[in-house]
């Protein structure tokens, strides 16, 4: 992979950067232009403006990066371009995600993101013609033990992939990897697991994803944040901050408010991504709202929708064009 950085790390690797991962941890989108090519000069705005607004942890790339409409190279420079702004950052971590289905390619990304300066890794189990769970498990372990100390965050996204790992087995993983050190429970609805990992021996450490669906809930049941894309941070570290200072009515109130939103955008992957790039050219932080294809195309409610939510939203959600 080679992935380049201007400076070497300074925190990646050492074991520590998973106490940054609190509160809001969104996931970055990658921007194209008109003609579909990587907007690698908006990733990096995208990038700033996130990393701006509060949170102390992001992830790329993900659902909502589009990553499986990536190619290697378009991959590796994005991910230089985050690690640049994350390597002497002691107050940022970055999470880099590794999908790879095969294990010899999982553990090399995993080894060289590391290398060049991530701070937790982001692993998705193999799903692809529905391999049986020892296989993903001993996929998961040999990633972990390939990048141990670094902290690891298991995701766990039935929806999208059919994996599944139960309470359980994720406790044996741990017990066995110290560096296994947070689950991104994505199952719907995820309290019951987020639960169940909280009780175990040890406990588990959860994030609630799922574009922030069931935040409240999560946060109730001990999820200690909460991964949703990235086109309005703002509403979300808000929602947290609310219920984090002890406004729990406050938070539940503001995710009353986007939950009509989000639910709608949700039921369908790309939908939400083609929604969160719509927000995002909308409010000046993007060039483009191009999705690559195939992808969803948003008819004229679902726009005349993402206007209205702007509006009442408006408070949160300033125009970045001008800051661009």
């Amino acid at each position: 992979m080679n992935i380049q950085t201007s400076a070497s790390p300074v925190r990646g690797g050492s074991g520590d950067a998973s106490d940054l991962v609190r509160g809001i941890s969104p996931v970055l989108e990658v921007p194209f232009t008109d003609a579909g090519d990587v907007d690698f000069e908006g990733f990096g705005r995208v990038v700033d403006h996130v990393l701006g607004t509060g949170v102390t942890s992001v992830m790329f790339p993900g659902f909502a990066s589009e990553f499986y409409k990536l190619t290697e190279e378009e991959r590796r420079q994005l991910t230089g371009i985050l690690l640049r702004r994350t390597a002497h950052r002691e107050d940022l971590a970055a999470i880099i995600a590794v999908q790879d289905h095969t294990t010899r390619m999982a553990v090399a990304r995993a080894l060289e993101v590391v290398a060049a300066g991530a701070d937790l890794i982001n692993l998705l189990a193999p799903h692809f013609l529905q391999p049986p769970r020892q296989a993903q498990v001993e996929h998961v372990a040999a990633v972990l033990d390939a990048v141990a100390p670094t902290p690891v965050v298991l995701q766990y996204a039935p929806a999208e992939t059919g994996a599944s790992l139960d309470a359980a087995t994720i406790a044996s993983l741990v017990r066995t990897h110290p560096n296994l050190r947070l689950v991104k429970v994505e199952s719907s609805p995820p309290g019951r697991l987020i639960g169940e990992l909280a009780a175990l021996d040890p406990p588990v450490t959860s994030l609630e994803g799922y574009a922030g669906v069931q935040l409240p809930d999560a946060w109730r049941r001990g999820a200690v944040g909460s991964q949703p894309g990235c086109s309005f941070t703002e509403i979300y570290v808000e929602i947290w901050h609310r219920l984090s200072s002890g406004d729990e009515e406050g938070g539940e109130d503001l995710h009353r408010r986007l939950l009509p939103y989000i639910s709608y955008w949700m039921l369908d992957t790309e939908l939400i991504i083609a929604a969160e790039k719509q927000i995002s050219f909308r409010r000046g932080l993007i060039d483009s709202p191009y999705c690559r294809k195939p992808a969803h195309v948003l008819d004229a409610e679902e726009l005349r929708r993402i206007e209205v939510f702007l509006r009442e939203f408006a408070d949160l959600l300033p125009d970045l064009s001008r800051r661009n």
